[in-house]
C-alpha cells in the first residue's frame, strides 16, 4: 500500500510538472525536444537598438548559457568576480523584463577555462516548477520558481578526478523526474541520472575518457524513450530510467557540435551524417554522409526536410535531409559559437560579435537581414510566445515586433 501511494505521489508530482511546460516555452537548450525549432511563431525580421526590443536587462557577469523560458519566467546564468569565481542564477519576467530574482554561490571547483569561455557555460533546464542550473566548476543548484534554494551539489567534490581546463559546456537536460548530468573528461567520465526533486544519483553509468561538450538529446522513438550521447567516438543510447545502453555507433565524430534528430534519423556531425537508430539486436546503420555539409562548433539544424551546417569559415550550407544531397551555399558572416534556431520558414543565426542573420529557407534571396547589437554572443538563442530571447555578456535581449506589442 505505502509503495502505491508513493508511486500515485510521483505520477501526480511528475504530471503537474509536465502542465507547467507549455508548446510555447523553452525550458532546455535548444527547446523543448532539443531541436531548436519552434512551431507556428512569427518573428521580426529586423531589429537594432531602437528598433523591435521588447526590453533589455543587465547581466552581472559573462555567459555563454542560454536562456530557457517555462511559465512566462525566464532564467539565466552568469559568472562574474575575480577569476569568475562568483557564480549567479538569475530569473526574469518574460513580458516586462524586470528581474525576479537573483541567486549567488561561490565556486567550489576551478574556473580556469580558454578565454572565450567561462563557468556560465552550461543553459539551465526547467520544468517549469524548477530550475536546475549547472556551472564549469561542476557546481549543481537547484532553485524552485520563486528563487528558494531546493538542493545543491559540488560534483567536482563528489568526483574529484573530473577536470576539464578548456572549459565545461554540457547542458543538463530533464525527463520525468530524473535529471541529466554528462561529465566526460580525460580524468574522468561517466553519466549521472538524478532525482530532480532530492539532488540524490539515480544512477551512474561509466564513459570512455575523452573531452566532450555535447549535449545529451532524447530519442522518442516508437519502441521506447532513449538518451542519446554523441562525444569524439561516437554515439550511445541509453535506456533513462535504468543506464542500460540500447545502442551503440562506434564511428569517430565532432566532440564539440550536439545531435539533433528529426524523421526517425539522428543527425550527427564529423562530418555530418543520418543515422538510424539500432535496437538491443541491431546496430546503427548510416543512411548518408556528406562532406559536403561541414559543421563546426554551431550544432546542425534539420528543418522543413532539410538539414543546415554552418563551417568555421561561416559558410552555411545546405542539403536534402533524406539523401544528404547538396543543395545550396551561402556564406555568412561568422565565426558562429551560438546554434541556431528557425521558426516560419526562417532561421536565426548569432555570430559571436552579436550579428544575427536572418535566413529564408524558401526565398531565391536567402538572407533576409542581418541585425547587429554590437554586443559579444556566444550563447545560443531562445524563442518563446512569440519573442526571440538573445543573451549577450553584458544583457538579455528579447525582441519581438514593437506592432504585436501594442495590440
Amino acid at each position: 500500500m505505502t509503495r502505491m501511494v508513493t508511486r500515485m505521489v510521483a505520477f501526480l508530482v511528475t504530471s503537474l510538472s509536465t502542465l507547467c511546460i507549455s508548446a510555447g516555452d523553452w525550458p532546455q537548450w535548444r527547446g523543448i525536444n532539443g531541436s531548436g525549432v519552434a512551431q507556428n511563431v512569427e518573428l521580426p525580421e529586423r531589429w537594432s537598438a531602437t528598433e523591435n526590443i521588447r526590453w533589455k536587462a543587465p547581466l552581472p557577469g559573462r555567459g555563454l548559457s542560454g536562456p530557457v523560458v517555462a511559465d512566462g519566467r525566464v532564467y539565466l546564468t552568469a559568472s562574474s568576480a575575480f577569476r569568475n569565481e562568483r557564480l549567479h542564477v538569475l530569473s526574469f519576467d518574460l513580458v516586462s523584463g524586470k528581474q525576479l530574482w537573483e541567486r549567488q554561490l561561490w565556486a567550489t571547483g576551478s574556473t580556469q577555462t580558454h578565454e572565450k569561455t567561462c563557468p556560465a557555460a552550461p543553459t539551465p533546464v526547467t520544468d517549469g516548477e524548477r530550475v536546475v542550473a549547472l556551472f564549469g566548476t561542476f557546481d549543481l543548484v537547484c532553485f524552485d520558481r520563486s528563487g528558494t534554494l531546493l538542493w545543491y551539489r559540488s560534483l567536482g567534490r563528489d568526483y574529484p578526478d573530473v577536470s576539464n581546463q578548456v572549459g565545461y559546456a554540457t547542458s543538463p537536460i530533464l525527463w520525468e523526474d530524473s535529471l541529466f548530468v554528462a561529465l566526460e573528461t580525460e580524468s574522468d567520465a561517466f553519466l549521472l541520472a538524478i532525482d530532480k526533486g532530492t539532488g540524490l544519483n539515480r544512477w551512474k553509468v561509466p564513459r570512455r575518457k575523452t573531452l566532450s561538450w555535447a549535449t545529451p538529446l532524447l530519442l522518442h522513438r516508437s519502441v521506447a524513450v532513449e538518451l542519446l550521447l554523441q562525444s569524439g567516438n561516437g554515439l550511445t543510447a541509453y535506456d533513462p530510467a535504468t543506464g542500460a545502453v540500447r545502442w551503440e555507433y562506434d564511428e569517430k565524430l565532432d566532440a564539440i557540435s550536439s545531435p539533433v534528430s528529426a524523421g526517425g534519423s539522428v543527425f550527427a556531425a564529423g562530418p555530418l551524417r543520418a543515422v538510424e537508430p539500432g535496437a538491443l539486436d541491431q546496430p546503427a546503420k548510416v543512411r548518408w554522409k556528406s562532406p559536403k555539409l561541414p559543421v563546426a562548433t554551431a550544432s546542425p539544424l534539420v528543418y522543413r526536410g532539410r538539414v543546415y551546417g554552418v563551417n568555421s569559415a561561416g559558410v552555411l550550407a545546405c542539403g536534402n535531409a533524406d539523401d544528404g544531397s547538396f543543395l545550396w551555399k551561402e556564406r555568412l558572416e561568422g565565426p558562429f559559437s551560438a546554434s541556431p534556431v528557425a521558426c516560419a520558414g526562417k532561421i536565426y543565426y548569432v555570430n559571436e560579435t552579436g550579428l544575427t542573420t536572418v535566413v529564408d529557407t524558401e526565398g531565391a534571396d536567402r538572407i533576409i537581414a542581418t541585425n547587429n547589437l554590437d554586443e559579444p554572443m556566444l550563447a545560443s538563442p531562445a524563442i518563446a510566445d512569440g519573442v526571440l530571447l538573445l543573451r549577450s555578456d553584458q544583457h538579455l535581449f528579447c525582441i519581438g515586433s514593437q506592432a504585436q506589442e501594442k495590440r
